[in-house]
């Protein structure tokens, strides 16, 4: 497969909106995240504030109430040309309108809720087909948050509790709407306690490279491989290529899983890694961007 021209955006799910709620429920460390953080990146990536994005409600069983954020978001960054488009089945899918407008846009934003809703609403359809095409073929933007992030791989956990995860059989997988392959996104990672579910996910799919985002964080992924840690929180990246045990195929469904030699990188902000070298980067862009000292 060539390389993609497009960039994908995967959050973690609760990106600041800039609302009372979200600035008391997610630590910022005296950042104004809402201003530099994953929303603006999103903006700036589709090119600008004049840039058209389409926030795509589907996952969500709120979808009125979920599009009015976002259109309140974007706009306090001073981003109005944003549509929302409600598809709530197959049958919407066909519409000519909602085709017409995501081959004009300068990108797309799936909203969180039920990953296995994008899977089974957009799945072999044109709809899907024009996005990818875009992504693959032009610099064009897919973000996703939450359900809307772990969509994007091939490899996608659907279900899994996370207080039973160790147990063989508790992560159910399934196709994502692939627009990576060799990754497993899951989201909330670290409030909700997800590190045994992707580590199952991982074990059980070991040519997978596992991405667990942070709340307010993301992965800004381009050329389909490099990946920039963005936000104010952490990404974790569970590596199963070098496992030297595992018993995930001899147990029985139930038991608990044992796994030898897996490995766990931490990113913050600006931390990247390289998918295909499976390369942990201390600073994305580097090579490129001087770095500068702050001097007191």
């Amino acid at each position: 497969m060539s390389i993609p021209r497009g960039k994908l955006i995967a959050i973690g799910g609760a990106e600041d909106k800039g609302t009372e709620f979200e600035k008391s429920a997610v630590y910022r460390d005296n950042l104004n995240f809402f201003e530099l953080g994953i929303l603006r990146r999103i903006v700036e990536e589709a090119g600008g504030n004049d840039a058209r994005i389409e926030v795509i409600t589907t996952a969500s069983t709120i979808p009125y109430e979920v599009g009015e954020n976002y259109l309140n978001a974007f706009g306090k960054i001073g981003c109005t040309d944003i549509g929302v488009i409600h598809i709530r089945n197959r049958e919407d899918v066909l519409n000519e309108e909602y085709l017409q407008r995501i081959s004009r846009c300068a990108g797309v934003m799936f909203s969180g809720g039920n990953q296995l809703r994008l899977t089974a609403i957009f799945g072999g359809t044109r709809f899907l087909d024009i996005i990818k095409s875009r992504y693959q073929n032009e610099n064009f933007v897919v973000a996703g948050t939450s359900a809307g992030a772990m969509a994007m791989s091939s490899t996608m956990i659907y279900e899994g509790n996370a207080t039973r995860a160790h147990l063989k059989g508790e992560v159910k997988i399934t196709t994502g709407l692939g627009f990576m392959d060799q990754v497993i996104f899951d989201s909330h990672f670290e409030k909700r306690g997800r590190f045994a579910r992707l580590a199952q996910a991982v074990s059980a799919n070991p040519s997978c490279i596992g991405i667990g985002l942070g709340e307010d964080t993301g992965m800004l992924i381009t050329q389909g491989n490099r990946m920039e840690a963005i936000g104010s929180g952490l990404v974790i990246i569970v590596d199963g290529h070098d496992i030297r045990y595992s018993n995930m195929a001899d147990i029985p469904e139930g038991n608990p899983l044992s796994i030898e030699n897996i490995k766990v990188h931490f990113c913050a902000k600006g931390n990247g890694y390289l998918v295909k070298e499976r390369e942990f980067v201390e600073l994305m862009g580097l090579e490129t961007t001087p770095v500068m000292t702050d001097v007191y």
